[in-house]
């Protein structure tokens, strides 16, 4: 898997004041942290951190820090968190998490069906239960994605978490063998007549039964 280099600056204040004036010099707030460590305050360049993540799946970036403090330093990470404000999407804040390359950590990666199922083709409808699958890999095996084939999916078949094929040294440490895609028949939507309808066709029927015959006029 690709690294990329993103640099960032140590800042030494905190708070909602400081990280507003941050953001209105062009950077970001951003903390990095990992295990047995303490948190490090940073802040990185607005565009570059959106030149990084644009058109990426956040979750599975793999980041050369390097941290510039009079010296530069290089960390491994991730972003752990990734904070945007809901209206505008520019971004707030940013958690990188530090990881080491030896040793397995857990992503999301992204399931994408491939194919038209031939059960859709007979008027079934296609389910996808899950869109992402948790894994368990080394951060140089994360998987973009999981690519499955539905076309032989039949009206009633499912695929499950034990039959979609995955790389070396990647684990889905699932508990069961829950299912991920599956194709269901259609709905047959029976016609709900209202008890108000019924009243109403009742009393109707009770007014015509009721009404007198009138003799006509020669």
């Amino acid at each position: 898997m690709e690294i990329i280099e993103l640099k960032t600056q140590i800042r030494k204040t905190t708070g909602n004041g400081p990280a507003r004036a941050l953001r209105r010099h062009g950077r970001i707030p951003a903390v990095l942290y990992g295990p047995g460590q303490k948190p490090v305050l940073l802040s990185v360049d607005k565009n570059e951190l959106e030149g990084v993540v644009k058109g990426r799946q956040v979750s599975q970036l793999l980041l050369n820090l390097i941290i510039q403090n009079g010296r530069n330093r290089k960390r491994t990470a991730m972003i752990k968190e990734l904070q945007a404000n809901p209206v505008t999407r520019n971004f707030l804040h940013v958690d990188f998490y530090e990881v080491a390359m030896d040793r397995k950590i857990r992503v999301s990666v992204p399931v994408v069906p491939l194919g038209k199922a031939k059960g859709v083709e007979n008027g079934g409808i296609l389910q996808v239960i899950r869109r992402e699958l948790e894994v368990l890999c080394l951060p140089s095996s994360i998987p973009e994605k999981f690519e499955i084939d539905i076309s032989h999916l039949d009206i009633g078949d499912a695929i499950h978490v034990e039959d979609i094929p995955r790389g070396e040294n990647v684990e889905i440490p699932a508990d069961t063998n829950f299912t991920v895609i599956t194709v269901v028949a259609p709905k047959v939507e029976a016609e709900v007549v209202t008890e108000e309808e019924v009243e109403g066709e009742e009393e109707a029927q009770k007014g015509v039964e009721g009404t007198p015959e009138t003799e006509s006029e020669e």
